[in-house]
């Protein structure tokens, strides 16, 4: 039988003293409390038969994967299909909201939200998501697999099967650091049934860019 859960796991904090969107840049790991946020995450479904861990190939994503493959004894396997969206504000210091307007040579770029006009479209995100579930699911011949991957493909994986608009307000998804939203398989479509926020106390302290 295939896979009997799926585990949608965002990294931990990175380690960011420039506080600059960092996208798909390199170089860009967790910090030491995003070490033991990614860790938590992992000691949260302690007991679970965890049998595939994937993530995404950016070193927050294969470094927050880490403690989830020792918990387990598993290999990480790089899934380039989960890595985060291409943003034209990358590598700037940027912060979502009016703000923008003050920017004359951002106005292009902010033309159109709804798809959204400064990156990858969210239907594309949606889409290799999913297919990337739906190829985990099938590679794996029990237990649970984690997928450890980053804030907006796993918010809009999350609204794409609950049937909302992709479009939303990236300061207010429901998709903090370290944690695990929760999807099994229902007459042939994914379906939630599980989010939780196992590094929230210690995520107090940290700082979280998210995305656009």
């Amino acid at each position: 039988m295939p896979a009997s859960l799926i585990h949608l796991v965002r990294h931990g904090e990175v380690h960011n003293p420039t506080k600059v969107l960092y996208g798909r840049i390199p170089g860009f790991g967790l910090s030491e409390l995003g070490h033991r946020m990614a860790a938590a995450a992992a000691e949260s479904l302690a007991g679970h038969p965890i049998t595939r861990v994937y993530a995404s190939p950016l070193q927050r994503a294969q470094e927050s994967a880490e403690p989830w493959a020792a918990a387990f004894g598993l290999p990480i396997h790089t899934e380039d299909r989960i890595i985060e969206p291409t943003n034209k504000f990358e590598g700037q210091n940027f912060e979502f909201g009016p703000k923008v307007l003050t920017r004359p040579k951002s106005w292009p770029w902010v033309l159109n939200p709804l798809r959204p006009s400064w990156g990858e479209a969210y239907e594309s995100i949606a889409a290799r998501m999913l297919a990337s579930m739906e190829d985990a699911w099938d590679a794996t011949d029990s237990g649970e697999v984690v997928l450890v991957s980053h804030q907006l493909p796993i918010w809009t994986t999350h609204r794409k099967l609950s049937g909302a608009k992709l479009y939303h307000d990236p300061r207010k998804r429901r998709c903090t650091l370290s944690s695990i939203t929760t999807f099994e398989k229902r007459d042939g479509r994914f379906v939630e049934v599980d989010y939780q926020d196992p590094a929230r106390e210690l995520a107090q302290n940290a700082t979280d860019l998210g995305a656009v």
